[in-house]
């Protein structure tokens, strides 16, 4: 079975950090990373970028960008994608696509600051 770990932490203190503390923080990480790597078991990875730069894209038809990560309580992370586009607006093209096939969800563009691939895993789908 395979899991998403999310990362939470406080924004300001880490956007605080300088940059020999943050890569101290990174080169352990990697140890962590390795660790896993070395058992099969760390898939691809990411490092979000800051909650500022953080849209939304939500509301009727091909809906509003809106800035921020603003989902109501009722919602919840249910799965991600990492794609690869050259800006943000392609980015929304792809999102728009998303939405027509899942007109109910609320999609969520951040950019990537760190991307590490890891291992690519089979499909998987859950079994009811």
């Amino acid at each position: 079975m395979l899991y998403a770990i999310l990362a939470y932490h406080v924004e300001a203190e880490v956007m605080s950090w300088s940059a020999e503390e943050d890569a101290a923080l990174m080169a352990n990480l990697r140890k962590a990373h390795e660790r896993l790597d070395q058992v099969g078991r760390l898939g691809p990875a990411a490092r979000l970028g800051e909650t500022a730069r953080a849209r939304t894209l939500r509301g009727p038809g091909d809906g509003t960008i809106l800035d921020g990560p603003f989902a109501e309580t009722k919602e919840q992370l249910l799965g991600f994608y990492v794609v690869d586009f050259p800006d943000e607006d392609a980015a929304f093209d792809a999102v728009r696509h998303l939405r027509r096939a899942n007109p109910s969800a609320v999609y969520e563009v951040r950019p990537i600051r760190l991307f590490i691939p890891g291992h690519a895993f089979a499909e998987t789908a859950a079994e009811n």
